[in-house]
């Protein structure tokens, strides 16, 4: 077995948890995505500066990594930029009714110990199978 496929998940995880953390300990909150993009878009308070400087970090890092590894980050998608668009409407109105994402819930929350995180975080991956499930029969076994 390619010692990578268990590494690279391993790293992956760890600098994860090493981020969230520093957030909780240099910010005081929570890392949940959902949370941070909404309040930067609907609030006008000075205390935005840090979601702003968070969301452009992310987005530099990736294209950082596009620019050093461009081969890690190809496109996977198969389906046109309408499904696409219909795909990230449904996931807003699923972090909206879920009170968070799957990073505030599934990465912070539960590492909490919070019960309303742990249903919240296996709600989104039965609706995702779901989801699979669904689209799957209707493309007749295809995604």
């Amino acid at each position: 077995m390619d010692p990578s496929l268990v590494l690279y998940p391993l790293l992956g995880g760890a600098i994860i948890g090493v981020a969230v953390t520093l957030m909780l300990l240099f910010n005081g909150r929570v890392t949940g995505i959902s949370g941070i993009v909404s309040s930067a878009i609907s609030t006008r308070s000075s205390d935005n500066m840090w979601r702003w400087a968070f969301l452009i970090g992310l987005t530099i890092g990736g294209v950082i990594i596009h620019l050093l590894h461009p081969d890690l980050l190809t496109n996977l998608s198969n389906r046109n930029f309408l499904q696409i668009i219909i795909a990230g409407v449904l996931v807003g109105y699923g972090t909206v009714m879920g009170s968070g994402c799957t990073s505030g819930h599934g990465v912070c929350g539960i590492s909490r110990f919070s019960i309303r995180s742990l249903i919240a975080t296996a709600t989104f991956i039965l609706f995702g199978f779901l989801a699979v499930t669904a689209l799957r029969f209707l493309n007749g076994g295809a995604l």
